[in-house]
C-alpha cells in the first residue's frame, strides 16, 4: 500500500500536478513510514503495530497543502507599455524585480510571439510569465509552482487574449471594459 502511494506521488510530480517541495515532503513521509514498518516487522513479524503507522491520517494532505505554491499577485501588461492593464493579489507587486524582467523581455530581438517561462526570484518566490501576441501575464508565487500551476497561468492568459482580442489591437485601451481571467488566481476561484 505504501509503495503504491509512493508511485502515485512520483506520477503526480511527473505529470506536473505537484511541485518539488510537495514531492519531497510527501515521498519522504511515505519512505519514513515504510522504514518504520519494515523495522517493526523485522523485530516481530506477528506484530500488528505497523497498522498504526499507516493509520495516521491527514499528514500527507497537510504536507500537500503546506508546500503548495500560492499566488501572491499578478500583473497583466500590453506589450511595451510601462503600466499594467490590471494587477491584483494579496500583496503589492515588487516592481524592483518586475521592471528589469519586462525591460529585458521587450528588448529581445526576434522575441517569440508566445511563450511560458518560470524564474526563481529568490527568497522562496517564483515568477511565472505567460506571453501572448498582444500582452503578457506575470504571476509571482510563494514557493515553486508545479508545472500544472504554470500551465494554468498560460491558459488564463490565452483566454484573456481571446476574450479581449478586439480591445488589445486598438490604439487606445480601456482596461475597465476588459475581462481578466487571471483574477481567479488570487480570488480563490481556481
Amino acid at each position: 500500500m505504501l509503495r503504491q502511494k509512493m508511485e502515485l506521488v512520483a506520477s503526480e510530480y511527473a505529470e506536473g500536478r505537484i511541485n518539488r517541495a510537495q514531492f519531497n515532503a510527501m515521498y519522504g513521509r511515505y519512505s519514513e513510514q515504510r522504514t518504520i514498518i519494515e523495522r517493526i516487522l523485522e523485530r516481530n513479524p506477528e506484530s500488528k503495530a505497523w497498522k498504526q503507522v499507516i493509520g495516521t491520517a491527514g499528514h500527507t494532505s497537510f504536507l500537500r497543502q503546506h508546500f503548495e505554491a500560492e499566488p501572491l499577485y499578478f500583473l497583466v501588461y500590453r506589450h511595451r507599455l510601462p503600466e499594467p492593464l490590471t494587477a491584483g493579489g494579496k500583496q503589492e507587486p515588487d516592481m524592483s524585480q518586475i521592471a528589469p524582467i519586462l525591460k529585458a523581455l521587450w528588448t529581445i530581438p526576434n522575441r517569440p510571439k508566445t511563450g511560458l517561462a518560470r524564474k526563481n526570484l529568490g527568497d522562496n518566490r517564483w515568477l511565472v510569465l505567460a506571453m501572448g501576441e498582444n500582452a503578457l501575464t506575470i504571476v509571482v508565487f510563494q514557493k515553486e509552482p508545479a508545472v500544472a500551476q504554470a500551465a494554468l497561468v498560460r491558459d488564463m492568459h490565452a483566454d484573456f487574449e481571446t476574450a479581449n482580442q478586439a480591445a488589445l489591437t486598438r490604439p487606445v485601451i480601456h482596461a475597465d471594459r476588459m475581462v481578466f481571467p487571471q483574477r481567479a488566481l488570487v480570488e480563490g476561484n481556481h
